[in-house]
């Protein structure tokens, strides 16, 4: 009777570990984490008033991400109108309602500040080419010698 509480013991440990990397998996997989990484580790410059061809938005429910190249304009440093791009290269506005209006959706490090929709999707829109180039590594020293 030992034996089986034992065995069920470590067979229900072993399954919580694979749950737990079989999580850590998935969100690593998650396109709005890992651009929000790079954003975070590179850093970007600044964004300035204008219509960009060239972003991704991230649409977010729970731990599900999904993202697609569009295009937005800027104003006064906010996201004021946001494009999604069509397979034929056309352009289709999003018309998602914002569940704050009052908050506008500023840019910081080259990424918008979540928009929470009414239906509790969130949004963001990240300028991909604002991320600053990659910095150089530390060259290592050599290990000493005995000449």
């Amino acid at each position: 009777m030992k034996r089986i509480f034992t065995l069920l013991s470590f067979i229900i440990g072993i399954s919580a570990v694979n749950a737990q990397t079989s999580k850590k998996a998935e969100d690593e997989s998650n396109c709005y984490l890992k651009w929000a990484q790079k954003f975070e580790s590179r850093g970007a410059d600044d964004v300035a008033d204008g219509i960009y061809t060239d972003v991704i938005i991230t649409f977010r429910n729970g731990g599900d991400a999904e993202c697609y190249n569009g295009k937005c304009e800027v104003k006064e440093g906010k996201v004021i109108s946001m494009f999604l791009k069509m397979e034929d290269g056309s352009y289709e506005m999003v018309k998602k309602k914002s569940k704050y209006d009052k908050i506008p959706s500023t840019i910081t490090n080259g990424m918008s500040s979540t928009i929470v929709t009414k239906e509790d999707e969130l949004i963001n829109v990240l300028f991909i080419k604002k991320i600053r180039a990659k910095k150089a590594g530390f060259e290592k020293a050599p290990e000493p010698t005995d000449d």
